[in-house]
């Protein structure tokens, strides 16, 4: 099953941009790392202090800054504070229950979006990923260690590509199609789940095939959830006017787009499989209960006149002549097995059997 929405009771009534962490309680430590780089140089670190940050904020290099942890609300506030972003974005990014979403705040683009990832388990865990675009820098936000943005770190290590070559509109292109990316997979092991569950929905229908089928739903609803809204903001990012990106950019971003609309198609596809599967269990349990009692039913009509038949001879009346006879013991039997006998012919006759 998903993870349940947090909570948002604790910034009730507050005023605008108060900086409170909505989500997973977390104890470990926040891990700040830095990674700056232009055509020819680059340059990783693990900060433990925030000020560290500071001599990266003007540099000619574009830098990525990746902070793994928001229960820290002090750290967050002072890295908003260095890059000067608004307490109302810092507010979003502390809230884990934002939907995708995209604005532009003149200076800065900031962005979130929902990493799925799966779990041990086999189930489906989201994690909000907020994104800073700045003029040369790109802040990132997440959850907790652990992303998809592996193959983006390898990119920059190794040079390939056009990544050490662009500016930071690229590298938050290059972050967010990682993200999307990280969907395929995610939908190939559902669409596995979705075939296996269907062939027992079609040999042997059980509760437990059942509850594989409301996680699978479930799993659908989260998805869809956190994908859906992000077409709009990658429709505006393909459109956006802002110095931020550049031309050359806007095209891997309409690229993105169509991956998005493919991931959205395949969920929604998905998502009527499942419910038409949902229908065809409740009508296959529904039919076996019918056979059974259609089988039921035509026993106890057998057994109706063979039981009028004992209970008339089980009377203890003293002049019945039928039981002063020799053969009126085997003349019943031979009657009820009779009346069976016909029972069953006319059943079959009619097609009730």
């Amino acid at each position: 099953m998903h993870r349940r929405a947090p909570k948002r009771h604790k910034d009730a009534g507050l005023p605008p941009g108060s900086l409170i962490h909505v989500g997973e309680r977390r104890t470990d430590a926040v891990r700040i790392t830095i990674t700056d780089y232009s055509e020819t140089t680059l340059e990783e670190r693990a900060v433990s202090r925030i000020e560290e940050c500071l001599p990266f904020k003007d540099t000619a290099s574009v830098t990525w800054i990746n902070v793994d942890g928001l229960h820290d609300v002090e750290i967050v506030a002072t890295l908003g504070s260095l890059f000067e972003i608004h307490s109302l974005t810092l507010e979003d990014v502390l809230n884990t229950n934002q939907r995708p979403k995209y604005e532009n705040l003149g200076h800065h683009l900031f962005l979130v979006a929902r990493m799925i990832n799966q779990r041990t388990d086999g189930g489906i865990a989201a994690e909000q990923v907020s994104l800073v675009l700045g003029s040369n820098f790109v802040v990132t936000f997440q959850e907790a260690p652990g992303d998809v943005f592996g193959p983006v770190r390898d990119r920059i290590r190794s040079g390939t590509g056009r990544i050490r070559k662009m500016g930071p509109d690229y590298l938050a292109y290059a972050l967010l199609d990682a993200i999307v990316d990280g969907y395929f997979p995610v939908l190939e092991s559902l669409g596995d789940d979705i075939e296996r569950t269907e062939d027992t929905l079609v040999t042997d229908p059980r509760i437990e095939t059942l509850r594989a089928l409301y996680r699978l739903r479930s799993e659908m609803i989260l998805l869809r959830r956190s994908v859906w809204p992000l077409r709009e903001v990658m429709s505006g990012l393909e459109r956006e006017d802002s110095p931020l990106i550049q031309e050359a950019t806007q095209r891997f971003f309409r690229d993105v787009y169509d991956h998005v609309i493919h991931v959205v198609d395949t969920i929604d596809s998905y998502r009527e499989l499942v419910s038409g599967m949902l229908d065809t269990y409740l009508s296959s349990v529904s039919n076996r209960m019918n056979e059974v009692m259609k089988v039921l039913t035509i026993i106890a009509t057998i057994f109706i006149p063979l039981t009028f038949i004992a209970g008339v001879y089980g009377m203890n009346f003293a002049h019945m002549p039928e039981l002063g006879w020799r053969w009126a013991y085997p003349a019943v039997w031979g009657v009820m097995a009779g009346i069976a006998v016909f029972m069953v012919a006319y059943f079959r006759r009619r097609r009730w059997l």
